[in-house]
């Protein structure tokens, strides 16, 4: 069984139409990313997923048809977003950002060694448990957006631009951490990312947007090694 299938999926914001039906699915336990330029719909389909923007269409979870479930729910099932910006809450402390993640769980015994396993992956986070998110730099407001997605426990990890503006090495770090999480964790992910050449790497399968419609697909190796396919749509 798939882990997420999309059918005939649209968008909108407001009275303005951003994607035109998008047909994709995920593997569980597979990492999936989503190419395309500026503008193509890579983010509003992330935001489609957890229901928020307006949407048509199907989008099947574990089976569970979730194209009219509130977000709340969705996270509920186990789907976590990082979205572009980051997104941590600036006032408060790491550790305070760390526990906000596993507020839907119940299993509130094991969210300590959770934290604890989270700063195993990023021990620049354990050194900065009591500080504020809005005084770390960018790339380690990034790791501890990635550790709060990861206090829910989830099935899939949705992930918008993460190496946006972070320095060549961060990402690397990042990255790396990242396929580590897919491997050892077996967390699903899908990856909108502008760097092609870095997702591809890290990605089993591929998706091309543009416009907000899928274009090509196909095996990320597939992809990456095909020079007419990465000049012609993604300019490298």
């Amino acid at each position: 069984m798939k882990l997420l299938e999309v059918s005939a999926l649209q968008a909108w914001y407001g009275t303005t139409q951003a994607l035109f039906g998008l047909n994709f699915s995920l593997e569980r336990g597979g990492i999936t990313t989503i190419l395309g330029a500026n503008g193509a719909g890579k983010t509003t389909t992330l935001r489609a997923i957890c229901q928020t923007v307006k949407t048509s269409g199907d989008i099947v979870l574990l089976g569970q048809s979730t194209s009219r479930y509130p977000t709340d729910k969705i996270v509920r099932m186990g789907v976590a977003h990082v979205p572009d910006g980051r997104g941590t809450f600036t006032a408060l402390t790491v550790q305070e950002n760390l526990r906000l993640g596993a507020y839907t769980r119940r299993d509130k015994e094991l969210v300590g060694q959770d934290i604890e396993r989270i700063y195993t992956r990023f021990p620049r986070l354990k050194e900065r448990f009591n500080q504020q998110a809005g005084t770390l730099s960018g790339g380690e407001q990034q790791m501890l957006a990635i550790g709060r997605a990861l206090m829910l426990r989830p099935t899939l990890l949705l992930l918008d631009e993460p190496s946006f503006g972070l320095a060549p090495l961060i990402v690397q770090e990042i990255f790396e951490i990242m396929k580590n999480i897919n491997e050892v964790d077996q967390v699903s992910m899908l990856l909108v990312e502008q760097n092609a050449s870095l997702a591809l790497n890290l990605a089993d399968y591929a998706y091309l947007l543009e416009t907000g419609k899928v274009v090509l697909s196909g095996a990320a190796s597939d992809i990456r090694s095909d020079e007419s396919i990465r000049r012609t749509y993604l300019g490298y």
